[in-house]
């Protein structure tokens, strides 16, 4: 369920907010939502975390296992933290000026070994020598006032040096050559190829000095958090709202103020804790232009869902609903249906048994991750069984015993045989493929049913609940038109008739009643007439949505086709690697082939459950029931 929330107001003097803010993080009761404050503290905090994220990063990136940790204080931490950045700006320094060097080396390498001292020693004895790189067609016009040594010859530049000789018009063809002319360098290639080996010996050693601060790795982690919760504190005492009172013949007073939420069965709590601080408060019930926090509580088998909606960071909004229970019974049965293969759920459970065991054995509390997955392992291997798919192999090559545990209509064993319902007479059937079909059209029903009840119950003291009623109706009648065009037209046929019950015709309509229930009491907020305008406003989007409806039962069958497609990869790699298995020289080739071929479908099935699962949870499940997902989670100010 989603945790009741009371809207607080906490009035405190001015002088007393930092004061007031430690003894409310004591009491870690107080979701607190304010501006951000600003304050040189603040950027100053903020300048040591990221100095100690970046030292982090910088040792972690030369230190992949750390096996030594050493008990530092946050001071020491930070201390070690400016180490390591100066190191890494020495580092840099150091880095950059060997790429200063390879440009250089790259600028000179058609030039041979080079010393600029020795042009430089010719020029003090009278003999001026410049480098040019000339076109050849410019090179082959200069004039004879102009001395050059060619040295080397490409199919487009030449070259050369040119020998200043003060003759005539020299000045005048040098200065039209004058942009290919090649800049000493600072020192001889030789020097450059020396230092730039010598820098990669003292960047080696930076590196070691950088890595000898492994065991600091803990403490500089544990000083970001601390630094972070000292952040968190200044900003709210900083962003709290501040009035200046003043009355006649009394002196101003300073008051600060600011709001927040809290668990309703916690007030008393605050109210005690305001009455011993002398603040001033105020509670209110929050309503539905607040940004009230969400905090969801459930049992310890419901809250087994909370580590895949954290990573998937989906929180319903304070006035939607909490669908953790529906959320974790429906992924489970995606999750077995998409993965598909008993043995594949066998490797699941086994690899979330070994952690359980573990924990259980040390006496630790049992990861809910864990559990999650073994879930998850154990529903892969109920649908193996009730479909009787083990690795990918076929049915012939299973013991009878596991052919036995499966369910004739949806079993793989009985893949080619005709299912006729009674109502056919023996003339049309089904098959094995249209019969799972058919449970995923159930599903949707089951689920989107489910969406509509609640909604219907929400709204059961308004006539609202009349249109919450009709889409459940038209949802049925649609579900009929599904397997009629979609699995079947013959055996679910628009005049289908049962024991009298013209099936079919129902069917149509219920679409109908449905749709005209929803579409007059839909947007009912009091008023039917301007209920009616709404729908007719909104005419476009009100058709679409018989559509929209076929196309979101239609989408369960994504769960038949991914797990379709497993299969048949499994399949495959089966097939692949059979006929190895008959050379001795060759078993170790299918074995490995074995692995990588269902190690990879499985890594896609999890992609699938990702895409496909809970995206029918999310997406469909959720937007019958009007939910947005727009929540955010409730964070009170704690230690």
């Amino acid at each position: 369920m989603i945790v009741p929330m009371k809207k607080v107001s906490l009035i405190v003097l001015g002088d007393k907010k930092a004061e007031s803010l430690s003894q409310l993080r004591k009491l870690g009761l107080m979701h607190i939502e304010m501006t951000e404050g600003v304050s040189e503290r603040i950027n100053e905090l903020k300048g040591q975390v990221s100095m100690l994220e970046n030292s982090i990063f910088s040792i972690e990136e030369k230190v992949k296992k750390n096996k030594e940790v050493k008990e530092v204080t946050t001071a020491e931490a930070v201390q070690a933290a400016e180490e390591v950045t100066a190191l890494a700006e020495e580092k840099k320094a150091y880095q950059a000026e060997q790429i200063a060097l390879n440009t250089e080396l790259d600028r000179f390498k058609d030039w041979g070994e080079f010393d600029p001292e020795s042009i430089r020693l010719l020029a003090e004895n009278g003999v001026e020598l410049s480098l040019y790189e000339i076109p050849k067609a410019e090179y082959a016009a200069l004039g004879e006032c102009i001395k050059t040594i060619a040295l080397s010859e490409t199919k487009s530049a030449v070259k050369c040096l040119v020998v200043k000789s003060d003759a005539e018009g020299e000045e005048e063809a040098l200065e039209g050559i004058k942009t290919y002319r090649v800049e000493l360098p600072k020192m001889s290639t030789a020097a450059m190829k020396e230092r730039a080996e010598s820098i990669n010996g003292l960047i080696d050693g930076v590196d070691e000095k950088i890595v000898s601060y492994a065991g600091y790795i803990a403490g500089m982690k544990n000083a970001v958090k601390a630094y972070e919760k000292e952040i968190e504190f200044e900003v709210y005492a900083t962003g709290m709202a501040n009035e200046t009172l003043s009355a006649e013949g009394e002196n101003n007073v300073s008051v600060a103020y600011f709001t927040g939420y809290i668990e309703a069965e916690n007030v008393d709590r605050l109210k005690q804790a305001a009455e011993s601080n002398c603040w001033g408060i105020v509670v209110e019930e929050p309503t539905v232009e607040d940004n009230v926090p969400t905090k969801l509580k459930n049992n310890k088998f419901v809250s087994l869902i909370y580590p895949l909606t954290d990573f998937l960071n989906t929180v319903p909004g304070y006035y939607e609903y909490d669908i953790s229970a529906w959320f974790l019974a429906f992924i489970l049965i995606f999750f077995g249906m998409i993965f598909g293969d008993g043995g594949y759920g066998l490797l699941i459970t086994a690899a979330a048994a070994v952690p359980i065991v573990k924990s259980l054995v040390a006496k630790k509390p049992v990861s809910p991750m864990f559990l999650l997955v073994g879930l998850f392992g154990l529903s892969t291997i109920i649908w193996g069984t009730l479909t009787c798919t083990w690795f990918g192999l076929t049915p012939q090559q299973l013991p009878q015993w596991l052919k036995s545990l499966s369910v004739p209509v949806i079993s793989n064993v009985y893949a080619d045989k005709i299912w006729y319902p009674f109502w056919t007479e023996g003339k049309v059937g089904l098959t094995t493929a249209q019969n799972l079909q058919i449970f995923c059209f159930l599903l949707a029903l089951i689920q989107l049913l489910i969406a509509h009840i609640k909604c219907a119950i929400t709204n059961r003291k308004s006539l609202k609940v009349i249109g919450d009623i009709g889409a459940a109706i038209e949802l049925i009648g649609m579900f009929y038109l599904v397997l009629s065009f979609v699995v079947s037209g013959e055996v679910f046929s628009f005049g289908l008739v049962i024991s009298g019950i013209p099936v079919g015709t129902i069917s149509i309509v219920f679409v109908a009643v449905g749709f005209l229930l929803s579409f007059v009491f839909a947007n009912y907020e009091g008023s039917i007439i301007k209920s009616i305008l709404e729908s007719l406003v909104n005419i476009v989007s009100v058709l679409l949505g018989i559509f929209n409806l076929f196309s979101d039962i239609v989408s369960y069958i994504r769960l038949w086709a991914v797990g379709l497609a497993g299969a048949a990869i499994s399949a495959t790699v089966n097939e692949l690697a059979g006929p190895l298995f008959g050379n001795f020289m060759f078993m170790i080739l299918a074995i490995v082939l074995l692995v990588f071929g269902h190690g990879l479908n499985m890594i896609l099935n999890v992609l699938s459950v990702i895409v496909h699962g809970i995206r029918l949870n999310t997406l469909e499940f959720s937007s019958h029931l009007g939910m947005s997902w727009s929540g955010h989670k409730f964070k009170p100010f704690e230690e």
